[in-house]
Parts: structure tokens; C-alpha cells; sequence
């Protein structure tokens, strides 16, 4: 099958919903308690909160859908909400996720190329992110891909569960 990336328009907010709540399910079931992480994904997931960032100018989403139109990954770029010192113009990486049958094919590579591209277009020298410090698997990519740990970390809850993310970021070069 031949997949496709693109940027998300107001149409896609269910799907991205639907997208963003089975990667986040996926990816850290495995250590959040199970009332709390459905509560979250709702909440965090929702197709109200795809839909406003798709409508802020201030951040961009793109989606990579099968041929047939199904979604199976994406990637969101919004202003920084992160635990560490920003600068005027930085961004953040604030998701990127591919379900599993359609990682190892180079589409987080190619979304988070997307992403870089638009920050640097938009004049960004930086993009930061953050990510769980368990996920090993995240933390080999994006080191891969020039990111560095700033030693900076970021608490957030799943329900009263609170959970740690460290920042990274990645320098971008200059456009002319």
C-alpha cells in the first residue's frame, strides 16, 4: 500500500481524535492506571481540541493516511508549553506518533522532517519537545535526529498519577 502525508484541515479533527487516543493507548498502557488514561485520552484527545489547534495559525498538524484514506500517523507543531526557558520564536514538537504496523517505514522521520521544515519557514532556531522518560524506543529516535536532552523535566498527571517527560531540542538551521 502507498500512504500519504499531508496537512490536517478542520474535516480531520475526528479522525485525529481517533488517531491520537489508540497511538497514546498503545503506547503507554502499559504503565498508566486504566480509568485515567481513558479520562485522558478523552480529554486530551478529544476532536474539540484537534479542531481548535488545526484552526491557531500559531500550529500546524499534519496526518499519513493509507490509500484508502485511513489514518496512521501524525505529527503536531504548536507555540511552547514546556518546564524550561524558551526564546521568541521557538517551537515545540507537541506529538508525533505512527501506529505500529506503519512504523519502522520511515513516516516519523519524514513528519518530523514536515515539522522541522514549517518551524525553520516560520524563522524558529529551535524546536523543543517532550517526551516519557521511559520510552526508550522515542528518546533513540529523536537522538538520532539531533535532538539533545536539555536536563529539564516535565511533570504531567494521569488522573493523580503524575508521570515525567524530559525536554529536548534541536537547534534549526538558518533560511535565507
Amino acid at each position: 500500500m502507498t500512504e500519504t502525508m499531508r496537512r490536517a484541515t478542520a474535516d480531520d479533527a475526528a479522525r485525529l481524535s481517533l488517531l491520537g487516543g489508540a497511538t497514546f493507548l498503545t503506547s503507554f498502557a502499559f504503565d498508566h492506571p486504566g480509568d485515567a488514561i481513558v479520562e485522558h485520552v478523552q480529554r486530551t484527545h478529544s476532536p474539540e481540541w484537534y479542531a481548535a489547534t488545526i484552526a491557531d495559525p500559531d500550529c500546524a498538524i499534519w496526518i499519513v493516511e493509507t490509500e484508502l484514506g485511513a489514518p496512521v500517523g501524525y505529527a503536531v507543531m504548536t507555540p511552547p508549553d514546556v518546564n524550561h526557558p524558551t526564546r521568541p520564536g521557538d517551537l515545540e514538537l507537541k506529538r508525533i506518533y505512527v501506529l505500529h504496523g506503519w512504523q519502522q517505514g520511515g513516516w516519523g522521520v519524514k513528519l518530523l522532517r514536515a515539522v522541522e521544515a514549517e518551524a525553520a519557514a516560520r524563522g524558529a532556531d529551535r524546536l523543543l519537545l517532550c517526551v516519557y522518560t521511559v520510552n526508550h524506543r522515542a528518546q533513540r529516535f529523536y537522538a538520532r535526529e539531533g535532538f539533545a536532552d536539555t536536563g529539564s523535566r516535565q511533570a504531567f498527571l494521569v488522573g493523580d498519577v503524575p508521570f515525567d517527560d524530559a525536554i529536548w531540542e534541536k537547534a534549526l538551521p538558518r533560511t535565507i
